[in-house]
């Protein structure tokens, strides 16, 4: 079976407890939607956890982005490899402020070698994933596709064209697929009602876990919602 989660925001108990819920199998393929990190407490243990299964892969989304640049500058700093300059002290006090602190506390507290690996896995994170499941094929990205034409080629896409904008759920994008994205929380101020939404030819996952909501997951064969 093939699962889909987003926006985890460093929510590692909630993460182990949906695990438990859908009862992964090994068989099973579990995709994370980006959001990795920032503002909850247990950013490396969500790290690590994923780091280690081979069949749950993870896509970059912008708070995941812009955390690699900052931890990479902050190790260069650790190191003696780099001198921070102006723009990067901005860019870091602005990333603390917002969601930031405590993914780089957590990464404070880690060695040196455990460090390394946080930087290798944020490196590794894919932009998109096109899947098929029971027939039916799926585009799976964090935000949304900015700019979308038809036959553009994914694969020459900019990082920020997966993040910088949501997608309108209204629109449908491809006639033989569907787009499944989190980032923005379909909570009733978003016009959702804090559960998965469903719209034309495209799925919002995120369920605002990040502000004390659910954290949903939906399975892509029968369209079967997970909710802890």
């Amino acid at each position: 079976m093939t699962y889909v989660v987003s926006d985890l925001h460093g929510n590692y108990d909630k993460f182990k407890a949906l695990i438990e819920k859908i009862g992964l199998k090994e068989t099973d393929i579990l995709y994370v939607l980006g959001d990795i990190v920032d503002y909850g407490e247990q950013s490396m243990e969500l790290i690590g956890d994923l780091s280690v299964r081979y069949n749950v892969y993870a896509i970059a989304g912008e708070h995941d982005f812009l955390a690699l640049r900052m931890l990479s500058g902050f190790e260069k700093m650790l190191s003696g490899e780099a001198t921070p300059d102006a723009d990067f002290i901005a860019d870091m006090q602005e990333w603390v402020k917002n969601g930031g602190q405590s993914t780089l506390d957590g990464f404070r507290a880690l060695d040196s070698e455990m460090r390394e690996g946080v930087i290798d896995y944020l490196s590794d994170l894919a932009l998109y994933e096109q899947v098929r499941a029971d027939g039916e094929d799926y585009i799976l990205v964090h935000a949304g596709i900015a700019n979308y034409k038809p036959g553009m080629k994914l694969d020459d896409c900019e990082p920020e064209t997966f993040m910088s904008e949501p997608l309108d759920l209204s629109k449908r994008l491809f006639k033989n697929k569907t787009v499944v994205v989190g980032h923005v929380p379909m909570t009733e101020e978003n016009g959702g009602s804090g559960k998965i939404y469903f719209g034309n030819g495209a799925v919002n996952v995120n369920c605002g876990v990040k502000d004390g909501g659910l954290l949903g997951c939906l399975r892509l064969e029968d369209m079967k919602e997970f909710y802890v």
